[in-house]
């Protein structure tokens, strides 16, 4: 499975931290659907719905940060299984950023509304020091 960060961001965050390399942060914070594992470029398993949605996040605490408004997708285009989401720095275009898998796949059919619920796009960093 390849979901996480992405090489080209870690690396990017790395060298800023350990190299004074600046970074660049994204314009916004974008979640597009996939009905499997997006792959290492994010583009393997795409849903038949292509909208991306910008995600609104909480401030980070603890090495941590998750949505503040909830994601919403309406009268979805195919009837389909979501089981992950890519993140990209545009809306339509873009760096891919990383990826990871719903707790849940979710079945919709097209017409649906589907839906991620506030709290539920949750990133991390691992191996913080308290």
């Amino acid at each position: 499975m390849t979901v996480g960060i992405a090489v080209g961001q870690a690396n990017a965050i790395l060298d800023a931290l350990c190299r004074s390399v600046s970074y660049s942060d994204p314009a916004s914070f974008n979640v597009k659907l996939h009905i499997g594992d997006p792959g290492s470029a994010g583009t393997a398993n795409v849903a038949g719905e292509t909208t991306r949605k910008a995600a609104t996040m909480s401030a980070a605490s603890g090495g941590a940060i998750t949505n503040s408004a909830a994601l919403e997708w309406t009268n979805v285009s195919t009837s389909e299984t979501y089981s992950h989401v890519s993140f990209w720095s545009d809306i339509a275009a873009g760096t891919f950023l990383g990826s990871d898998a719903l707790d849940t796949p979710r079945a919709v059919t097209a017409g649906d509304n589907f839906t991620i619920a506030i709290g539920d796009v949750d990133l991390s960093l691992g191996a913080i020091a308290a």
